[in-house]
């Protein structure tokens, strides 16, 4: 049996630990939510544990497609709520509870990293999940709201979400950390996700509705509009039409990627080069219904699909 080695990683402190101290750290809570153990790591070395990704249903396959492509030798979960879809009307206390119930079934499959791909879900539950799981976990905002700071000209910058998202004020306080000198415009756009979800990107109708949302973001002469929303990248055509190439459209998918191979590389997580990955796909609604949907956003890899409920199974040394 390998010898532990004189320090390990615990995650959830962000910090190697000698060994010794592994229990008292557990003891504090690196690793609330049913796990009595910490995680160990051996450092250097290749992982090749799954990534976790979770959202409310297909929007964040669109995060999923920039991972994979980024990063082609990870093997990815991906959990769609589908049976609670959609998270943007509810209140930030039941999506909380949502996402830890998530998390636990995500640790139960012995992911190495997780991704909160769900915009109100990221504004409602993620310095929870980052205090009590021990695993790094990655949003969609912070990494958005960082490159949109970053590519505005004009300081003036424009959000478009989901009422959940929009209200919680979650891009607000992440472009405020930057300290950053930001003028920030933002409006909730609640019906895309129904067009997007029914293939509908193109004609008069969403041309209308777009307007109308995107209204108070010309006025203010925003230079960089967030798309808040994983359903958005699929009506890039849409508004880079009505708002002109003069405006960059930062997508949350792309720099999430980009923060998910940070996290893999600071933390030695990366899968071995060459491994063939293998990506499996987690639905809590309709299988099938989340298969063709599915496959608009993220295209051939998403195969068969399993249900599951939130409810993660038993793990040694816990009741």
């Amino acid at each position: 049996m390998r010898a532990l080695p004189r320090e390990v990683v615990c995650f959830a402190a962000r910090q190697s630990v000698p060994t010794g101290r592994v229990a008292a750290w557990a003891a504090k809570g690196c690793g609330r939510r049913a796990l009595s153990v910490v995680r160990l790591r051996y450092r250097p070395g290749m992982d090749p544990r799954p990534i976790g990704i979770f959202d409310s249903g297909v929007g964040g396959l669109t995060v999923a497609r920039s991972i994979i492509d980024l990063l082609p030798y990870e093997s990815v979960i991906y959990f769609a709520d589908t049976a609670r879809y959609p998270y943007g009307p509810r209140q930030q206390a039941e999506v909380r509870g949502f996402a830890e119930e998530i998390m636990d079934l995500l640790l139960a499959e012995d992911v190495k990293l997780a991704v909160v791909a769900c915009n109100t879900a990221s504004a409602a539950a993620l310095d929870e999940l980052r205090a009590a799981y021990p695993v790094p976990v990655v949003d969609v905002i912070e990494p958005t709201a960082q490159a949109a700071v970053r590519l505005t000209r004009n300081r003036s910058v424009g959000v478009i979400g989901t009422a959940g998202t929009v209200g919680s004020g979650r891009y607000l306080e992440a472009i405020e950390a930057t300290r950053e000198n930001v003028s920030i415009t933002a409006n909730a756009c609640p019906r895309f996700v129904e067009f997007v979800e029914r293939g509908e990107t193109t004609g008069q109708a969403v041309l209308d509705l777009a307007t109308g949302y995107l209204t108070p973001l010309v006025e203010a002469e925003v230079d960089t509009l967030i798309l808040g929303c994983t359903h958005y990248p699929l009506l890039t055509g849409v508004l880079s039409y009505l708002l002109g190439p003069d405006v960059f459209l930062v997508s949350s998918a792309e720099w999430t990627a980009r923060q998910v191979f940070a996290e893999l590389t600071r933390a030695d997580l990366h899968a071995p080069f060459g491994a063939e990955p293998g990506h499996r796909f987690l639905a809590s609604g309709d299988p099938e219904q989340f298969r063709r949907l599915g496959a608009r956003f993220l295209g051939p890899e998403v195969g068969a699909v399993e249900r599951r409920g939130t409810a993660a199974p038993a793990r040694a040394g816990t009741s």
